[in-house]
């Protein structure tokens, strides 16, 4: 018996060991794909100058044209507006639209009003410039553009990866105790069943090409439900539902945004919605932790801010052709401010940073202004001022802050100290999934998630988890001069920066770099709510990559 114990002990720790190893590797696999994936910069079409005749290819779906650097094409003409104009691209052919610019844009000496059909041969004129659109084939020496992929990694191995990652965390957590229990292998078929399913509809049926952001996605959500097999076998079964809420919901918005018409029909009805949702929560919601976020239907708790933030970036991304202008963007900036008040008459100010964060990226992508952001952060500096001035309780939440040490048994620091502590236990590669001290700490496998990440799973799995939701965020960025509108090159932005702001309050706040303001770790922590959120962000960046519809376009 005791020699089996220590063949025993000696397989668990090759298991620490694998399992970050396999994460890593898993992940690279996956970002390097999306990297070869891209789409071969080609020219789509191309424009000709009528006086000197120089070619200037045409990258994108949508592109800016004016005289400032940060446009798509830029005009050497110091008559033509900043941002003068953008060429787009729709099913029905090439538009152009005029972004509010001094002396106007003319296709073919007729002045564009809204959005104005341009075919090869018209004549595009802004300020004293004059572009003659042009087919590829038409110009000598240019072949004409098709869309070519790179080679990227098989789906079904991607996912086979993570598969393989989930069974040794479950074999982990099997494991763990004196005798093996075989119980946590329900979990890990329900996620497997899921995951293999969503598959299956994506890559079978829809005929999509790419699978590495649902493969990332299922990486870190098999982490955390493992961890809650761990710790609390009830709430794992609660995330699963979530998880499986969070699949429909980024399908549905994925089917969604593939309408741009669409979207723009019900954004008004969405941010409408969204503000009805404020109000029920203001009306009927419980207060929890200090915050009034929390709608209880039966046995099911609902946090109706986590839904809203999916109805933001969708109105806030919604400017579509508008593209560097104040139009269209006072209306959003109206809705920011309800929602902002809801949060701060809720008391949910972790909540409210994260829709700040994510305003200060939607006004800058539809304004190009940094003065509009000036003045955001201004206003805010006022009203952080003003909330600690005559909200005194808020004031209280940041004098432990950065002095948790002198507050270890009080409310001040007594969860922060013990992350630290049980967080440095874990070493490199953690005590193992189930036999940390940490889940005895209220919020351990929410707000604290982090340190549980830390003591049981090492802390180099932990960097890893918190790398690739930074490398979201960075490829959702590499996105934006790609995707076939502005809605989807503000919304993906949008979304990977509000997971990746959001992590970092999670994780900052846990480890007192800053006050804890109870957000969750996106697809790591428990909260059904907070799941069917993240993965409708996910749905945001997965909709900018221009081969989620690309096999429904070669179909057409």
């Amino acid at each position: 018996m005791k020699i089996s114990s220590e063949w025993i002990s000696v397989f668990l720790f090759a298991l620490r060991v694998a399992v970050p190893l396999l994460f890593i590797s898993t992940a690279w696999r996956c970002f390097s794909s999306m990297r070869l994936g891209k789409r071969r910069e080609d020219p789509v079409i191309v424009l000709e100058n009528t006086v000197t005749h120089k070619i200037i290819p045409v990258l994108y779906w949508e592109n800016s044209l004016g005289r400032s650097w940060s446009c798509d094409i830029v005009l050497h003409d110091q008559t033509a507006s900043r941002a003068h104009a953008v060429l787009m691209r729709r099913e029905s052919g090439w538009l152009i639209s005029d972004t509010n610019s001094k002396a106007g844009t003319f296709v073919n000496g007729r002045k564009v009003k809204d959005k104005t059909p341009v075919l090869p041969g018209d004549v595009i004129s802004m300020g004293a410039t004059s572009l003659r659109l042009k087919r590829t084939a038409d110009v000598k020496g240019m072949k004409p553009s098709k869309p070519r992929w790179r080679h990227a990694a098989a789906p079904s191995r991607l996912l086979a990866s993570a598969t393989l990652l989930q069974a040794l965390l479950c074999a982990q957590v099997c494991l763990a105790g004196s005798r093996p229990d075989p119980e946590p292998l329900i979990p890990f078929g329900l996620l497997l069943a899921m995951e293999w399913i969503l598959y299956g509809y994506s890559i079978h049926l829809l005929g999509h090409v790419s699978f590495e952001l649902e493969t990332l996605a299922f990486l870190l959500t098999g982490v955390g439900v493992m961890l809650l097999c761990g710790t609390n076998r009830k709430a794992a079964y609660t995330q699963l539902a979530a998880v499986a809420a969070g699949i429909i919901v980024f399908r549905f918005l994925i089917w969604f945004m593939g309408d741009l018409d669409r979207v723009m029909r019900w954004r008004v009805a969405i941010g409408a919605l969204a503000i009805l949702l404020f109000a029920v929560n203001l009306a009927f919601a419980h207060t929890r932790n200090g915050s009034k976020n929390w709608i209880y239907v039966g046995p099911v708790s609902i946090q109706p801010s986590e839904f809203i933030k999916i109805a933001f970036v969708l109105v806030g991304a919604s400017t579509l052709d508008r593209l560097q202008t104040y139009k269209n963007l006072t209306g959003f900036i109206a809705f920011s401010a309800v929602c902002m008040g809801a949060l701060f008459l809720m008391k949910d100010f972790g909540t409210a940073c994260i829709f700040f964060a994510t305003f200060l990226i939607i006004a800058f992508m539809r304004s190009g202004s940094l003065r509009t952001i000036l003045l955001a952060c201004a206003v805010a500096v006022f009203g952080a001022f003003f909330i600690l001035k005559f909200k005194p309780y808020v004031a209280e939440r940041f004098t432990s802050w950065g002095h948790v040490w002198e507050h270890v048994n009080d409310s001040g620091g007594y969860q922060q100290v013990r992350v630290l502590s049980y967080a440095a236990s874990g070493g490199l590669f953690g005590v193992g999934l189930g036999k940390g001290c940490l889940k005895k700490v209220f919020a351990a496998t929410s707000d604290l998630v982090f340190g549980m990440l830390c003591e049981e799973l090492g802390l180099l799995l932990a960097v890893a988890a918190v790398i690739v939701i930074a490398a979201l965020a960075l490829y959702a960025r590499s996105l934006a001069t790609r995707s076939r509108s502005t809605l989807y090159s503000i919304s993906a932005c949008a979304a990977g920066g509000l997971l990746l702001f959001q992590a970092c309050l999670n994780i900052f706040g846990a480890t007192d770099v800053l006050p804890m303001t109870g957000v969750t770790l996106p697809f790591i922590s428990l909260g059904g709510s907070s799941m069917v959120s993240v993965w409708g962000m996910l749905a945001f960046i997965k909709a900018s990559d221009e081969r989620t519809y690309a096999a429904r376009r070669h179909r057409k």
